[in-house]
C-alpha cells in the first residue's frame, strides 16, 4: 500500500530534487565499493530504522540531521549517500546539507523500498 503525499510536500520535494544529485538504489552498491570513504546515512524515523536498515548505515533522522551532521561528519567534502523510504525525505535532507556546505550530499532514489532487496540489511 503506497502512502498518498500532500501536494505541498510533493512540490517541496520536486524543488529540492532540482537542486540535489540523485543516484538510483541499484547503482549504490557499486558507488560505495568505489568510494570506501563515503558514508551511507539512513534519514528515516527511529522506529523505521529499528525495523530494518542497510547494514553499515548510520542513522541520523531527517528531523535532527542539520543539528547532528557536523559532529558525525566534519569533512564537508566527504560523499554522503542519504536514503529514506523512497527518496523524498532524503532529497530534502540532501538539499539542507548542501545549503550547509556539504558538496557531495546525494539522495538515493528508491530508498529503503529498493535497497532492502539489493543490499545486506541489519
Amino acid at each position: 500500500m503506497s502512502k498518498q503525499h500532500a501536494a505541498g510536500f510533493i512540490a517541496l520535494v520536486d524543488a529540492a530534487k532540482k537542486r540535489v544529485e540523485e543516484v538510483s538504489a541499484q547503482s549504490l552498491p557499486a558507488l560505495l565499493a568505489a568510494d570506501t570513504n563515503a558514508l551511507l546515512i539512513d534519514v528515516r524515523e527511529d522506529n523505521e530504522f529499528a525495523q530494518g536498515h542497510v547494514r553499515g548505515a548510520r542513522h541520523i533522522g531527517k528531523g535532527v540531521i542539520e543539528r547532528d551532521i557536523e559532529a558525525a561528519c566534519p569533512d564537508k567534502s566527504q560523499t554522503l549517500y542519504l536514503y529514506c523510504g523512497g527518496g523524498y525525505r532524503s532529497a530534502l535532507a540532501a538539499d539542507a546539507l548542501r545549503q550547509m556546505g556539504y558538496r557531495k550530499a546525494v539522495s538515493v532514489d528508491g530508498g529503503w523500498r529498493q535497497l532492502k532487496d539489493i543490499m545486506p540489511t541489519g
